[in-house]
Formats: structure tokens, C-alpha cells, sequence
């Protein structure tokens, strides 16, 4: 995809301990890039993750998330986390995540989220409020893809 068509982007530089030996950043940061970008998506959408979340009754759990690497980022690059939320099920959505430096896409991804009852941590519908947060920063209904 085109950085445009996400409407959540954010900003990170690669910190020292970041990067591996081979001078690049150690794979498993990307995810930890990843979180971070889902993170300021539900700030951006006006639900602070997790607590916002919490008080509502609902909580997410990753059930499972991809990478695949492009190119590497380095020390001190300045990199842009693009996060969008591609699908909508009943219980489910679907992350799709991209990392781009300048013009270099480094990374795509994408994350699997099942939404839960936060006290028995058993699978439920996503709700309304949810839905509409997400229609609404969007300016699209995922939950049609």
C-alpha cells in the first residue's frame, strides 16, 4: 500500500539498543514498532488502550501477527509506522501495519486482534462503540472489506 492510505502514522527513530550486531535492527523490534503504532492508533481514535478499553468491557488479545521484511532499518533512522485497521469480523480484526523510511518500505505486517470479555477473557462480538470509533478515524466501515 501507499503511505496515503493510512490514516495513522507515526513517527519513531531507532535507538542504539535496538540494533544487532550486524548493525541493523534485531527482527523482533519491528513488533515491538508494530505496538507501538497500534498503541497511538487507539489514542488517535480518542480510546486510550488498554485502560479506555477496559472501562468499556472489552479487551483485545493478538492471536497471531506476520512480517515480512523489505529492507533494514539502522541506528538513528527515522521511520514511519503505518497502521489502518483492514477487516472487521464478528470477533476479530485485522491489523495491517507498514514500517517506511523516506521512501524505502522497510516492513509490511499484519496483526490479528480477538476482542474478549476482559473478565473471563473469552471471545466476543466486537461492540458498537468499537466499530464506530474506527468507522469514524477511518472514513471507511472495515468491518465491508
Amino acid at each position: 500500500m501507499a503511505k496515503a492510505d493510512f490514516r495513522m502514522v507515526h513517527r519513531m527513530r531507532v535507538r542504539w539498543a535496538e540494533v544487532d550486531k550486524q548493525g541493523i535492527v534485531f527482527n523482533g523490534h519491528y513488533l515491538l514498532y508494530f505496538d507501538v503504532g497500534v498503541t497511538e492508533y487507539w489514542r488517535a481514535t480518542g480510546i486510550p488502550y488498554p485502560q479506555g478499553l477496559i472501562d468499556l468491557g472489552s479487551d483485545l488479545y493478538v492471536v497471531k501477527a506476520t512480517i515480512e521484511y523489505h529492507k533494514s532499518a539502522e541506528y538513528d533512522d527515522e521511520m514511519d509506522i503505518c497502521v489502518r485497521v483492514a477487516k472487521i469480523g464478528r470477533s476479530s480484526m485485522v491489523f495491517a501495519l507498514e514500517i517506511h523510511r523516506g521512501d524505502d518500505h522497510l516492513v509490511s505486517g499484519e496483526i490479528v486482534y480477538v476482542n474478549a470479555d476482559p473478565a473471563t477473557r473469552q471471545s466476543a462480538s466486537v461492540p458498537e462503540f468499537l466499530r464506530a470509533a474506527i468507522r469514524d478515524f477511518e472514513g471507511r466501515d472495515p468491518s465491508a472489506a
